[in-house]
């Protein structure tokens, strides 16, 4: 089983979101924050965290990125439930067990978002139109043998409509042959 964790490659979060989600924290889409609000209305960092924000569930701040990471199925039953309490204390579901099928829904819908392999980062973008709030996920990819360590040693997979479509990074860096 995998599941997404927040991740910081650099201090920006800090400065792009009101709080930033510590690195390590189970994520998930955290798109319900917003249910509530004129997404069209947000200004400077909420509407930040809006388009392009994972929610960390242990601080309940937001991360511009998330990591796939292998988890067990305990893993996976204590996120619902810390999820469960918080959306009982921070959002005001009115009960417990509302909350509870409330976060397995948001749990199911960020393992699925889990197809990539280990180590995958993640990135959100959301957008709002006529009343409907629309996101779209994209794979960061490392360069081949690289790991994690600076936020520029990625490139983004641009399009989200063929999520799976591998990019071979390692040829794009290289200089053009010469005829």
């Amino acid at each position: 089983m995998k599941l997404l964790r927040t991740i910081a490659l650099d201090p920006s979060d800090r400065f792009v979101f009101d709080v930033a989600a510590e690195p390590g924290d189970w994520a998930v889409s955290g798109a319900f924050r917003f249910c509530d609000q004129d997404p069209a209305k947000l200004g400077g960092k909420a509407r930040s965290a809006f388009r392009s924000g994972f929610l960390g569930v242990q601080s309940w701040g937001w991360s511009t990125l998330a990591q796939i990471v292998p988890a067990t199925e305990d893993d996976r039953r204590a996120l619902v439930e810390l999820l469960a309490k918080r959306l009982v204390e921070q959002f005001g579901a009115p009960d417990l067990a509302a909350a509870h099928l409330a976060a397995a829904e948001e749990v199911a819908f960020a393992q699925s978002l889990c197809s990539h392999p280990i180590s995958a980062l993640i990135a959100v973008h959301r957008s709002a139109s006529d009343g409907e709030v629309r996101e779209s996920f994209r794979r960061l990819q490392l360069r081949e043998g690289q790991r994690h360590g600076n936020a520029f040693s990625f490139m983004e997979v641009e399009d989200d409509i063929e999520p799976d479509s591998n990019l071979n990074l390692a040829n794009i860096s290289a200089e053009p042959s010469r005829r």
